[in-house]
């Protein structure tokens, strides 16, 4: 039988990160699950184990923050959009003057493809193959996108004092179109990812010269 002294001193010995942690956040297990997510990993096939042993837990205190996998897994989609928009919005606050900001957003957008969160292989993914309720999160995202860029676009208008027709309809447009143009730059090399921000920028302006010339005969 192990004394009490010698089963402190064994303790004391084990390495770091061996043991479980006795207390975790929500945050906590969702940085755990982005860590096992990959650009062609679903969030479906994570298990509960694989996450509770990724985040040092027991899969019991799993259960202390997300009711489900499927729970955390919208937790997941809302943090990759919330993160992602944080991204774009800092790096237009970024430009200078005689800069594009269309442009700068959609390479922006396009970066984060290779960037290690995954955030938008997340989105991607679960948009296109997910399940209804991953589907619907997505969702709900790409509307927080079209609703942000809308006061965006109201507010350079504004500025600029050139007029917009349907800012609601535009801001659905480019949103819906940036997210297609990054599917496609998924499957594509990233030898061919300069041509197609060219493309998605363009294809941006057309839109933007269609809105004001449309105001402009109300």
């Amino acid at each position: 039988m192990t004394s009490p002294r010698k089963a402190a001193a064994t303790r004391k010995s084990r390495p770091p990160g061996q043991g479980r942690k006795p207390a975790i956040s929500r945050q906590d297990v969702v940085d755990a699950a982005l860590k096992l997510l990959g650009p062609h990993r679903s969030v479906a096939t994570l298990s509960l184990r694989e996450v509770a042993r990724a985040a040092n837990i027991a899969p019991n205190s799993f259960y202390r923050q997300f009711k489900s996998i499927d729970d955390l897994a919208v937790a997941l989609i809302e943090q990759a959009g919330e993160s992602l928009r944080d991204i774009i919005w800092k790096a237009r606050s970024r430009i200078t003057e005689g800069e594009s900001v269309i442009r700068t957003s959609v390479e922006t957008f396009l970066q984060q493809l290779q960037s290690d969160q995954h955030y938008l292989h997340l989105l991607l993914r679960e948009g296109a193959v997910g399940s209804a309720a991953f589907k619907h999160a997505v969702e709900r995202q790409l509307e927080f996108f079209e609703k942000e860029l809308q006061i965006d676009l109201v507010r350079l208008a504004t500025a600029s004092k050139t007029p917009i027709h349907s800012a609601e309809l535009v801001s659905r447009a480019i949103t819906r179109l940036v997210f297609s143009m990054a599917t496609s730059a998924v499957e594509l090399p990233a030898t061919l990812h300069p041509k197609l921000i060219d493309d998605t920028t363009e294809m941006i302006n057309m839109i933007m010269v269609g809105t004001q010339t449309l105001a402009k005969k109300k």
